[in-house]
């Protein structure tokens, strides 16, 4: 049986794509190269893995089977080139996960791949369960998700999956330097407290959907745990508008710590609130993983201030 890497690539992105036009486009081939590598792969299997209707390639019991057998191939013959080159290969990194989280972590994953000067980084926003389902097709190599998000997957989860653990991010109440509630507050201060009654009279900003797993929570999306209604003024699933909003000192608004810091806001303590965190982990294959992909864990868990187990 003639089965080559190449062709299974072809296969994976035409399984993956709904049409084979669109799997032309991902890999930068003709439509006529995608088909010529598909009928030369089925002829070496010797059997249909897909039925065709009309523009449409549906995969077929055959195509499955050979799907999940072709992505761990494909996985451990990149891991075997790059072990082989090391720091010389040409590492195509994939890390999917909530844009939020990328954002958090964009700058630790750039550093951790300085030691690979031919790699480059793709940083792909999905939601939690997307970023975890593309793990599992082999469509990235690690995935950004909360301790919850794996807490809901329960017995589901491969035993090869490694999980590295990223510390903490706090919701935190967030006010711009020109608000109303900053009047008087030093410059270098980062933080005020308020009462409730303080906060209340003021509009909020936040999102209509969870910005980790997607789901509507209408008036809690935000994390938001007081049992005080708020006046939402300012709807928007995009943190950097919701961030506009802040630094504008049009409305306050419950955002991640980071986001915080990084834009000099005014943390607005409230005496008796519920703190809101969330444990972020750094998920992966290492069955699968090569070199690159453990040294990248061990420097994002350093600079996470985690030491490995």
């Amino acid at each position: 049986m003639n089965m080559s890497l190449a062709d299974l690539r072809v296969f994976c992105s035409a399984a993956r794509q709904p049409t084979l036009g669109e799997a032309a486009l991902e890999l930068h081939l003709t439509p006529s190269a995608v088909s010529k590598a598909l009928r030369r792969l089925e002829g070496g299997m010797g059997a249909p893995l897909f039925d065709r209707s009309g523009k449409q390639l549906l995969l077929n019991d055959s195509g499955r089977l050979l799907l999940e057998r072709a992505r761990t191939l494909l996985a451990l013959a990149e891991q075997a080139r790059l072990d082989v080159m090391g720091e010389r290969g040409a590492v195509d990194g994939r890390v999917a996960g909530p844009a939020l989280l990328l954002w958090r972590h964009a700058a630790a994953l750039a550093s951790a791949l300085d030691a690979y000067p031919h790699a480059s980084l793709r940083l792909l926003p999905v939601f939690e369960d997307a970023a975890l389902a593309a793990l599992a097709r082999g469509d990235c190599h690690a995935a950004l998700v909360t301790q919850d998000a794996i807490a809901q997957r329960g017995a589901d989860w491969p035993a090869t999956w490694q999980c590295t653990a990223l510390g903490s991010m706090r919701m935190l109440l967030a006010a711009g330097r020109s608000h109303l509630l900053a009047h008087g507050v030093p410059a270098a201060s980062a933080s005020v407290a308020c009462a409730m009654d303080d906060v209340l009279p003021h509009t909020f900003a936040s999102p209509t959907h969870s910005l980790l797993c997607g789901e509507e929570r209408g008036r809690h999306a935000d994390g938001w745990r007081g049992a005080n209604a708020r006046t939402i003024r300012y709807w928007s699933d995009d943190v950097q508008l919701l961030l506009g909003y802040v630094q504008s000192g049009r409305a306050l608004a419950y955002l991640p710590d980071f986001a915080v810091r990084a834009h000099d806001l005014l943390q607005v303590e409230l005496a008796g609130s519920v703190d809101c965190s969330e444990h972020i982990l750094f998920v992966w294959d290492g069955a699968l993983a090569g070199q690159w992909l453990h040294a990248v864990a061990e420097k994002l868990s350093i600079a996470s201030g985690i030491k490995s187990k």
